[in-house]
């Protein structure tokens, strides 16, 4: 059975640090983009960051550009998230997920068209960043 499993969320102050962590069960993440997207209230699903298996090359929401960075551990089948500076507007349940079509992100790798294409998901991990 396929399991992504993220852990390290929590609720912290505005200015703190969070390391967001996925855990893959059952498959190797070897062959697959990885990315984080963040679901707050509301309809729309955000794109966080992926990082590619080819080459790990990395892609941020503009957002989180110079705050978050992502990176990943094949070999512990893992991949993070750390997260600096966070604020009010970070809060949300944070996702992982593995695209199964690509072993690049791609510039487009957070358009919803192609959201269909990221096969296994985590159960999600909640932020809370309150004062």
């Amino acid at each position: 059975q396929v399991q992504l499993v993220e852990s390290g969320g929590g609720l912290v102050q505005p200015g703190s640090s969070l390391r967001l962590s996925c855990a893959a069960n059952g498959v190797t993440l070897t062959d697959y983009a990885i990315a984080w997207f963040r679901q707050a209230p509301g309809p729309e699903r955000e794109g966080v960051s992926c990082i590619s298996a080819s080459d790990r090359s990395t892609y941020y929401a503009d957002s989180v550009k110079g705050r978050f960075t992502i990176s990943r551990d094949d070999a512990k089948k893992t991949v993070y998230l750390q997260m600096h500076s966070l604020n009010p507007e970070d809060t949300a349940v944070y996702y992982c997920a593995a695209n199964l079509m690509r072993r690049s992100c791609g510039s487009n790798w957070n358009v919803i068209a192609f959201n269909h294409e990221y096969g296994y998901w985590g159960q999600g991990a909640q932020v809370t960043v309150s004062a």
